[in-house]
């Protein structure tokens, strides 16, 4: 009984690592892209562009930080973190462009 246990605690942790990289990743990308495009002092299409095709890899680099750390609260707590200030940086400059 303990190792099923083990193997279904295991396979847990796979699949919040994977949820982690496709939904969290995902979120942090698109966030950080959001938030260069912003920040580049461009034309505003070519900023876009140009973060979008940053944001590929800043994804794949996401990922690849997800299955290597080793503590999985890590992951989702830098997740959530690295977000919310992404987000919340592009909000106010959004919001201060408004005025």
């Amino acid at each position: 009984m303990t190792s099923l246990r083990q193997s279904s605690h295991y396979r847990w942790m796979v699949v919040s690592r994977v949820l982690a990289a496709v939904v969290g990743g995902y979120a942090l990308a698109s966030s950080a892209m959001v938030l260069l495009a912003l920040l580049w002092p461009l034309p505003k299409a070519e900023a876009v562009a140009a973060s979008t095709m940053l944001s590929f890899l800043l994804y794949a680099l996401i990922i690849i930080w997800i299955f290597t750390v080793k503590r999985l609260k890590t992951v989702w707590l830098g997740l959530i973190f690295s977000t919310a200030v992404c987000s919340g940086l592009s909000w106010l400059l959004l919001s201060g462009a408004a005025q």
